[in-house]
């Protein structure tokens, strides 16, 4: 039995003796040093539109880009009156270059409208050179796109579905330069977790040791670094490291987005005992309108339309719950159930808990 066939062995043991339940691989929690995408833009046309392209009076940019593109092509001195065309769009072009990502492979692209064109649909991007923060030319775009959304128009009405001013290229863009970075050229990496912590941080070094022996050191919350396992490369050490399995720990988190009023709660949030009342007036108007006709057979009678409001003030009465110290997550929102709040007066009484100082958890709003 050789010495890989051991130390898969050793993995998958490992991964089997711990609860599946609470547990994630570490491939899932962390990244590695070096291995990341890389942003990559360029300015191109888009021409082969119906008459939905930009107007080159407001948008001047386009303009001077078709010029360019002519005269590149060999075909130069038009005239602003021999370039009056609606066919045409300035767009940004961007795309995510993966790591590892060769020459010759080929990534999406997204192509969105710069000028005051109403939609990109039906048209096909020129040639358009994509680079990355370092000025340098990393990817070539080009082919039809297409556009989710559609824009229509007639005399009176109109109609927009989605966006129809941004489209998506699959494949679109060439690779033609390569990132410089050699990973099989490295003695030993950094696990970053996603979300740092102390306890998560430990626990991944613990597992790596476990299963690999001392190869894995924890040096602050976010960071793990791994040295190659014996002769092997360090390909073949992450290989085996990420299918590990670790149990996260996690700050305790209550995340609002005030805008749909949702609200999560994570599992780990407590609070003191306290006591929360919710009461508040609710004030209703309702507009009436009646229709008063003149008799029958009166002379100079029109019909008019009589305006009727009413405005009612219902009191809600206010409730209290006691909720009990250190309880759980379930227990907790039992006790903002039990007073009858909607989601809006939720956001309210945890924003008072956490002032009162005692809800034990990070308030997030976002």
């Amino acid at each position: 039995m050789n010495a890989l066939f051991k130390l898969l062995l050793i993995g998958l043991t490992f991964a089997l003796a711990a609860p599946a339940a609470a547990q994630v691989r570490i491939k899932d929690i962390v990244t590695v040093e070096g291995v990341r995408s890389n942003q990559l833009v360029g300015y191109g046309l888009v021409v082969g539109l119906n008459g939905t392209g930009d107007s080159l009076r407001n948008a001047p940019f386009t303009e001077r880009a078709i010029e360019g593109m002519l005269e590149r092509l060999g075909i130069g001195n038009l005239t602003e009156d021999q370039m009056r065309t609606a066919n045409t769009a300035a767009v940004m072009v961007t795309a995510s270059l993966p790591p590892f990502a060769r020459a010759g492979s080929t990534i999406d692209v997204v192509v969105s409208s710069l000028g005051d064109a109403s939609s990109l649909r039906g048209g096909t991007l020129i040639v358009t050179p994509l680079t990355a923060a370092d000025g340098e030319i990393y990817a070539v775009a080009q082919g039809p796109i297409a556009v989710a959304g559609f824009a229509a128009q007639g005399l009176n009405a109109s109609i927009v579905e989605g966006v129809p001013t941004g489209a998506r290229i699959d494949n679109g863009a060439i690779v033609e330069r390569e990132v410089d970075f050699d990973f099989s050229e490295m003695n030993s990496i950094k696990l970053a977790l996603r979300n740092a912590d102390f306890v998560t941080a430990q626990r991944v070094e613990a597992a790596i040791n476990q299963a690999m022996g001392p190869v894995a050191k924890a040096i602050d919350s976010r960071t793990i670094t791994v040295s190659a396992y014996g002769k092997g490369s360090l390909m073949e050490t992450m290989a085996l490291i990420e299918p590990l399995q670790v149990q996260p720990d996690q700050v305790a988190k209550v995340v609002i987005d005030a805008r749909s009023g949702t609200i999560v709660i994570g599992a780990n949030v407590r609070i003191d005992r306290v006591a929360v009342s919710q009461g508040g007036l609710t004030v209703t108007v309702r507009d009436d309108f009646n229709v008063s006709q003149p008799e029958s057979l009166s002379i100079g009678g029109t019909t008019v339309v009589v305006p009727n409001s009413s405005v009612g003030v219902e009191e809600k009465d206010a409730k209290f719950a006691v909720i009990d110290g250190s309880v759980s997550l379930q227990r907790l929102v039992d006790g903002l159930n039990a007073i009858g709040v909607g989601a809006t007066e939720t956001i309210s009484i945890l924003q008072a808990i956490k002032a009162a100082g005692a809800l034990h958890a990070d308030l997030e709003i976002i």
